[in-house]
């Protein structure tokens, strides 16, 4: 009985190894210019350049932080503008019940905690977490990712992916090692 969930292993791409940042850059570089797009570089430092060489998509997370400012600002001026006129409405020694420059304190904070929360929760969402496995982590050249080793990876939903064109192509880059890498998590 079938429970809806594929859990045969599916090729997530292929990856190569590479000593320093610079073999990284020019492999990055080679790999974009050989038509691969659904590329990604995994490094211990950063490596100046290869963001550009990515070619990261877009991310509308600024206008999702700015729509939430806007919404933090028009929530507090709204909510201190209805408490002065209707809510709790006293003339105290013939001042204003709207005080605009007296609205300004509420409606900043407002705003900055609004933009806050709509860039964590922003952020949280367009990341896909939480993701407590990432199917790049079954690559052996992960492991010393994080310290001394630079990854390169095509992504298997790259359109012009083959794996073993993929692999004689990474090959020819000059890498410690290539491999490719599966996952039954269903990404």
């Amino acid at each position: 009985m079938s429970h809806g969930r594929d859990t045969a292993p599916k090729r997530y791409g292929v990856v190569a190894s590479f000593r320093t940042p610079e073999e990284l850059l020019a492999a990055a570089n080679r790999t974009r210019e050989a038509g691969y797009r659904k590329i990604d570089g995994f490094s211990p430092i950063p490596v100046e350049g290869l963001t550009d060489v990515l070619k990261f998509d877009e991310s509308i997370l600024g206008w999702i932080t700015f729509g939430h400012g806007v919404l933090g600002a028009c929530i507090g001026v709204g909510l201190q503008w209805w408490t002065s006129n209707f809510a709790y409405s006293h003339n105290v020694g013939g001042k204003p019940l709207s005080s605009w420059p007296m609205f300004f304190p509420v409606t900043y904070e407002c705003t900055i905690l609004l933009a806050a929360f709509g860039a964590t929760f922003g952020m949280i969402a367009l990341n896909g977490l939480p993701k407590p496995h990432q199917p790049i982590f079954n690559a052996e050249a992960m492991v010393r990712a994080s310290q001394d080793r630079f990854v390169l990876l095509v992504e298997a939903s790259d359109p012009n992916f083959d794996e073993t064109k993929v692999k004689a192509f990474m090959q020819t880059l000059d890498p410690e090692s290539v491999e490719a890498v599966w996952t039954s998590e269903g990404y």
